[in-house]
């Protein structure tokens, strides 16, 4: 049966035909008409590759004022929504191409999907990283099956080495990019939400320079009901979508932060399809600080007991910073896309994000060096119930004057008022405590 509405005009204006760039030479897509049997279609064949993710309600609803729905999409096989998308454009090939196999070139979540789906279909895939890539990336696509080439110190090298192997031997390149085909499997999270949720109000994306997702979910949830109101997130420091937006095509040239903390956040304006689609269907982009995408990773952690990476945690950094005050007291679904961060990553995060809520605090003083005056610090700080995370003693190089200690303390508290609590008590009886700031 097929559902008519006037979101169907919007999609036919948003995809009139654009032109590919030249330099994308992976699929040969037509830019059409994304309608909505696309992505239902994309939704059966899918079906038995990927997982129907939840939809939760959150813990975090009450602390922010509103009905907070999470869906949790890093909970698929490679801990990325890119798996639907993948699928669904890996099962779209020509037979022939399905034999000769496929190849890419980076260490995204894209390719980890490309990796998996493509070994789960018996397509042989090829994945080549630079040199630079973590070992945890490269091992995981081995294990997903694919033949990993380790090649160039930079990933431009990879990606002049995947399309020259690509020419030579037919295999077919794959570079993320906004077809038809790849935009209607993204959007098949937006069926799925609508279905999972009833009377939703809002849904929050991660935005970015890769916003397929936001573009296919927004055609999805517009044309099943027009008065959700769509959002999407990303990050101040690279606003590449709205400045595409303003500009009316991809910006190009941006200044993106290669930092592994970003992924995908930072990536470029990969099309105009996405871009069009943005345009017409989403109500609003806003963009949030680096530390409020920290803090939101806090929260799913504590809270959700979910570790996700910046991408996964842009859409609820919004709520975190308040830039949606409009939705209290709204029922609002927030989409967590992805979980693959590095450990040395997490933990870092974790810790500068406790720093910045002012729940693991420093400070420095000078006492006596004399038996029983650091038991007598301590002693403050058991009664004000700070938890000692390290102490160190400097005797050496304290200039002030001679036979005193220099005590560096970092400690754990509850919250911001516990940590002035601290302060004062430690003031009052240590008058030149030097507190360390933010």
């Amino acid at each position: 049966m097929k559902i008519v509405s006037r979101n169907e005009e919007l999609l036919r204006d948003a995809l009139s035909c654009i032109p590919q760039p030249s330099s994308r030479t992976s699929l040969a897509s037509c830019n059409k008409l994304i309608r909505f049997e696309d992505i239902s279609a994309a939704a059966f064949k899918i079906q038995c590759g990927v997982q129907k993710t939840p939809c939760m309600y959150s813990r975090l609803s009450k602390q922010y004022g509103m009905d907070i729905y999470l869906k949790k999409e890093f909970l698929q096989y490679t801990g990325s929504v890119k798996e639907r998308g993948v699928l669904y454009l890996l099962m779209s090939l020509p037979q022939d191409q399905q034999r000769k196999g496929v190849i890419v070139a980076s260490d995204s979540n894209f390719s980890m999907a490309v990796a998996y789906h493509a070994s789960e279909l018996r397509i042989p895939v090829f994945v080549i990283m630079s040199t630079s890539t973590a070992p945890a990336r490269v091992r995981m696509c081995r294990e997903y099956g694919a033949m990993v080439i380790s090649y160039g110190t930079t990933a431009k090298d990879s990606q002049v080495h995947a399309r020259r192997l690509a020419q030579e031997n037919g295999y077919l390149y794959l570079e993320e990019e906004d077809s038809a085909v790849y935009l209607s499997g993204l959007g098949t999270v937006g069926l799925e939400m609508y279905e999972q949720v009833p009377k939703l109000d809002a849904v929050i994306f991660p935005a970015g320079g890769h916003c397929g997702l936001l573009a296919g979910s927004a055609a999805a949830l517009k044309h099943l009901n027009p008065h959700i109101s769509i959002i999407g997130v990303e990050s101040e420091s690279f606003p590449v979508l709205q400045q595409s937006l303003k500009a009316g095509h991809p910006a190009e040239d941006q200044a993106c932060n290669n930092h592994h903390f970003y992924g995908d956040v930072s990536g470029v304006c990969f099309g105009s399809n996405s871009l069009q689609l943005t345009g017409k269907l989403v109500d609003k982009v806003v963009a949030v600080r680096e530390e409020d995408i920290l803090v939101s990773m806090l929260r799913l952690l504590e809270y959700e007991r979910a570790t996700v990476d910046a991408e996964g945690a842009i859409g609820l950094a919004a709520l975190v910073a308040g830039k949606l005050p409009e939705l209290k007291g709204k029922r609002v679904a927030v989409v967590i896309c992805s979980g693959n961060l590095e450990l040395h990553l997490l933990q870092q995060c974790i810790a500068q994000a406790l720093t910045l809520e002012n729940r693991v605090c420093r400070f420095s003083l000078v006492i006596s060096d004399c038996p029983g005056d650091v038991s007598k610090l301590l002693e403050i700080l058991a009664r004000e119930e700070a938890r000692v995370l390290d102490i160190k003693q400097e005797r050496t190089f304290v200039t002030s004057e001679l036979f005193t200690v220099e005590v560096i303390c970092t400690v754990e508290t509850r919250d911001k008022i516990h940590s002035a609590q601290l302060r004062n008590a430690l003031l009052e009886r240590y008058p030149r405590t030097v507190w360390t700031e933010r």
